[in-house]
């Protein structure tokens, strides 16, 4: 009985799946396509991370070494090294050149997401209102990227791309 149910519905073939998907407003991206558009989303994620990290690195020049304007806005003035302030800027010139040069970007992006964070709640919340309102939007944006650098490390374009860890899955 089973058999004759089986051969009186329509045969069903299963297709693999091709390697293409589809792109907005409808057009399709093709296995050949596919290794431009991983090499565009490289570059783009090397662009953000050593811009992130030129940005996020004059801010501690700036509080550490009193360069591009001064702390607080007077030339050559530094903060001190041993405050709240002091420690940021350190931070934020040895975390941006190793985001620059893609170094340990995992645990350097959390560190500097966990001091982002700091800097919200400490200084900008307590000034009230929202972010654009309390001059916090700068350190939240700052966050999210490095929320996402955390979670996709430096991307091929880098020295943790080059690097042959020990600990790194050799097929990755």
């Amino acid at each position: 009985m089973a058999e004759a149910t089986r051969r009186a519905g329509p045969a069903i073939r299963y297709e693999a799946p091709t390697r293409s998907r589809t792109a907005k407003y409808g057009s399709k991206i093709t296995a050949a396509a596919a290794p431009a558009a991983g090499s565009l989303a490289s570059v783009t994620q090397a662009l953000l991370r050593a811009g992130a990290g030129v940005l996020f690195l004059q801010h501690g020049l700036q509080k550490v070494f009193g360069l591009l304007g001064g702390f607080m806005g007077t030339p050559g003035a530094t903060a001190p090294l041993m405050s709240q302030i002091g420690l940021a800027g350190v931070l934020e010139v040895v975390g941006g050149t190793l985001l620059i040069l893609g170094l340990f970007t995992r645990p350097v992006a959390v560190v500097l997401l966990l001091e982002m964070i700091s800097a919200y709640f400490i200084a900008h919340l307590p000034q009230g209102g929202w972010p654009i309102q309390n001059g916090g939007e700068p350190a939240l944006l700052f966050a999210l990227i490095f929320a996402f650098f955390a979670a996709n490390g430096a991307g091929r374009f880098s020295l943790d791309g080059a690097i042959r860890w020990p600990w790194r899955d050799s097929s990755a």
